[in-house]
């Protein structure tokens, strides 16, 4: 059993490294080590998280092959600063979701804005038979989810969307892009579909995009991507589930005399009894 101050560990993982990565990630994102911390020594570690120091060990490998941490024999395991991380990483980007969910949206709309439009003019460039056929598949699940009383597999249908669109080019690089941010993008897409009205609103955007590629449109490819990321980041930002949106203000009590409250402000300020002039 973890001691106290470390919670019980996750089970939803197949081995106990991976658990231990898992908690000890989201520790190091939430900022509980800052960088140039040390972890506390191997067996004080491996007592406080309750299990074996080969276990703490793998999991410790597996972060430094992420970038977090860094092992030297004589000043031990520390943390190193975010610009070493791996943010493209399936683990970093769900314990920045968890730990800084405002920060990955707003990366990752910053991402999308500076490859899509131009991945989609790639896209119009060499996309074949196969390629289209893969985004009007896309789009017409798209279509089907959004029309369903409960919209399910609407945003799985967004994500094979810009997926194929990737693809689409066949540069592979874009293609492993897509596939490593897929995390970043079903958290961008949970909550812009939150806002009223937005997945039937997104609809016509990707048709767009569709026809401006079977078109060999390269610029209204790219316009109309970047119109779907820039409606995109406006939902996100009235979305109810947006990160960090504050609680509509509740408005103070009018001050003044217990007798005084409920008369009209103007005749409070003026001494009037009833508010009207005298």
């Amino acid at each position: 059993m973890a001691s106290r101050g470390w919670a019980e560990i996750d089970t939803n993982f197949p081995t106990m490294q991976q658990r231990v990565a898992d908690d000890i990630g989201r520790r190091i994102v939430a900022g509980v080590w800052q960088p140039g911390d040390p972890l506390p020594v191997e067996d004080s570690l491996a007592s406080q998280i309750g299990v074996s120091r080969g276990v703490l060990r793998e999991a410790v490998k597996s972060l430094v092959a992420k970038g977090m941490l860094r092992v030297r024999p004589r000043t031990g395991t520390r943390v190193l600063p975010q610009d070493h991380w791996n943010h493209l990483d399936p683990d970093v980007l769900r314990w920045k979701q968890a730990g800084d969910a405002a920060a990955l949206l707003r990366d990752t709309g910053e991402l999308r804005r500076i490859v899509e439009p131009e991945a989609a003019r790639l896209a119009v460039e060499r996309a074949g038979p196969d390629a289209v056929r893969a985004l009007n598949d896309a789009l017409a699940a798209m279509e089907a989810a959004a029309a369903s009383p409960a919209r399910g597999g609407y945003v799985e249908a967004d994500i094979a969307f810009h997926r194929a669109l990737l693809d689409a080019g066949g540069n592979r690089l874009l293609g492993s892009l897509g596939r490593a941010v897929e995390i970043a993008l079903q958290h961008s897409f949970d909550i812009s579909t939150q806002t009223p009205g937005a997945v039937e609103a997104s609809l016509p955007g990707h048709r767009a995009v569709v026809h401006a590629v079977e078109a060999r449109d390269a610029d209204a490819a790219a316009a109309a991507v970047l119109g779907i990321i820039e409606a995109a980041q406006r939902e996100i930002a009235r979305s109810p589930g947006r990160p960090g949106k504050p609680e509509e203000p509740r408005r103070p009590e009018e001050p003044g005399r217990p007798e005084e409250r409920g008369k009209p402000e103007e005749s409070r300020e003026r001494g009037e009894p009833g508010g009207h002039p005298a």
